[in-house]
């Protein structure tokens, strides 16, 4: 599939799409996963971005695993590395 882009002709700027996360939801996966708050909403945030930017994990295999690897990377240059497993 291709992503389609707007560009603000004004800024410069390209909208990439909407990104809505649920701040009860974030909090409850928080303390489901072990890692809390913060944690989670910037996962959800760098997760979202990631599937703005056309990477998907819905099929599984290499995909999802390069998607993952994106997320890991991003969230340890954020100062908050995996300390749970995402498969318990």
């Amino acid at each position: 599939h291709s992503i389609s882009y707007g560009v603000d002709p004004e800024t410069g700027r390209i909208f990439l799409g909407d990104m809505a996360i649920s701040l009860e939801k974030c909090a409850a996966q928080g303390l489901e996963y072990g890692h809390g708050f913060e944690r989670e909403l910037m996962y959800l945030t760098v997760h979202s971005t990631l599937h703005l930017l056309g990477y998907d994990h819905e099929n599984g295999g290499l995909e999802a695993m390069r998607m993952r690897e994106k997320e890991e990377a991003v969230l340890t240059q954020l100062g908050l590395p995996r300390t749970v497993s995402y498969t318990e």
